[in-house]
Order: structure tokens, then sequence, then C-alpha cells
């Protein structure tokens, strides 16, 4: 079983700490339904900073595999994951604040916003931007998917066809 880290996400941040290691895939429970199976490992490294203007920050990255499931076959598919972002530590104001900003024209946020917490999960946080970063609906790449019953599909789509033309020539007797 992995142990579940936490940090002081402010504290962190301000004191520029490092922290790494690896989870399985299998812990990451809100990822499951995307796998196809719960093999490999993650690796992770989360470094906290401030910016220039002052903000307090987490650089996340994350590298590492795994099998998504193809929407087309439903077979498992390799997935090179390699996810590295900032997210800038706001309090509940401050993502309120940037949320009535958002809609508005003009304004670009150059980083993602997450609330700064005294018990931050670590795992949360990796799969929160695990299960952001992956494809909506994955999918082989054209030409490579192990689809079963591609043959059937291409009866399937000819059949319409073929029963509008039985159709029109038994209107025609």
């Amino acid at each position: 079983m992995y142990a579940r880290s936490f940090i002081d996400s402010l504290d962190f941040a301000r004191n520029g700490q490092v922290i790494s290691g690896e989870v399985p895939v299998s812990e990451l429970q809100r990822l499951q339904d995307m796998l196809a199976n719960q093999q490999g490992k993650l690796a992770y490294r989360i470094q906290g900073g401030v910016d220039d203007q002052g903000n307090h920050y987490l650089d996340l990255s994350v590298t590492g595999h795994c099998q998504l499931s193809c929407q087309r076959c439903l077979e498992g598919m390799d997935y090179p994951v390699q996810l590295d972002t900032r997210l800038i530590l706001r309090d509940q104001a401050g993502l309120d604040a940037e949320e009535s900003l958002a809609g508005q024209p003009g304004h670009q946020q150059e980083f993602d916003s997450i609330l700064a917490e005294v018990n931050l999960d670590v795992l949360n946080l990796l799969e929160d931007e695990m299960l952001l970063s992956l494809p909506i609906a994955p999918r082989h790449e054209q030409g490579t998917c192990q689809a079963t019953g591609s043959n059937n599909m291409q009866q399937e789509k000819r059949q319409p066809f073929a029963e509008l033309a039985n159709f029109k020539r038994n209107l025609s007797k």
C-alpha cells in the first residue's frame, strides 16, 4: 500500500521544498475507469517556489506509462505520461476573484490555480492533474487499432442501403 504524503502547500512553496517519489497506478482510484489494467508506476516531483509577483506555486512533474482502454476496440493501449505544470496557490477569495475574471474578454490565465491547503494530499493532487491531462476518448492510432468486428461494422454500414433498395424494389412490384 502506498504511504500518502501531505504537505502544507504555502509553507512548502515559501521554503522551496521538493518532494518526489513513485506511486503505483493502482492507487489512483478515480483513474481506474479509464485504465485497461492497474499495472505501472508513475514517478512524480513537486517543487515549491515564489515567483517575482509574490505568488506561491507548485511545479508538478509526472512521468511514466499507464494502460488506457481504447474507445474503439476496448483493448489496452500504452499511454506515455509526461506531465509538467505549474499551479498557483490561492486562498478561497483569490480563487473566487480569478473565477469572476475568467469569463471577461481579454483575460488570460497563464497558469492554473488551486486552493492553498495546510494538509494538501499529494496523491489527490497527482490524480487530479492526471485526470485533466488524459485524452477524453483515448484511441489507438488510425490503422493500428485491433477493433474486433470491424468487418461487421462495414457490413452494418452497407445494410441500411441494401434494405432501402429491397424496399424500393418491393414497392415497384
